[in-house]
């Protein structure tokens, strides 16, 4: 499996393509400790790399695409922003699950532990994105 670089985005910021699939969370974990480390917010890393492995997760089990897009900016220096994207233009959906199930927390753990998350849509697809606070 060939993998690509992460590139530095600009205002400052990292990302990486990789394949859509479940155990490309790790490689999107280290993307996002290797930032947040580079930037000297090491405190964030435990929700970040939380963040990005259910937001992986998500796009994996659910857009049916061949890859996705893991980003990590820092917009403000205050503020991070963790983000995926990917191809499919179907919305990820809050679910509520029973005490039971083994899966359907993804977007509840995002929501609880970011100061605020959401979607934005393009004609290729969707960037699901969460923000912390630093």
């Amino acid at each position: 499996m060939t993998m690509t670089r992460p590139n530095a985005i600009g205002a400052p910021g990292y990302s990486e393509t990789m394949p859509c699939e479940p155990t490309s969370a790790s490689c999107a974990r280290r993307l996002v400790r290797a930032a947040l480390n580079a930037w000297g917010l090491g405190h964030l890393i435990d929700d970040g790399t939380l963040i990005i492995s259910e937001l992986v997760g998500n796009a994996a089990r659910h857009s049916g695409c061949r890859l996705l897009r893991v980003s990590v900016r820092l917009p403000d220096r205050d503020r991070v922003r963790l983000a995926v994207t990917d191809k499919s233009r179907q919305p990820p959906t809050v679910q509520a699950p029973c005490c039971d199930d083994e899966s359907g927390r993804g977007l509840v753990l995002v929501e609880a532990m970011s100061d605020r998350w959401g979607t934005e849509y393009r004609t290729w697809g969707k960037i699901v994105w969460a923000e912390l606070g630093s």
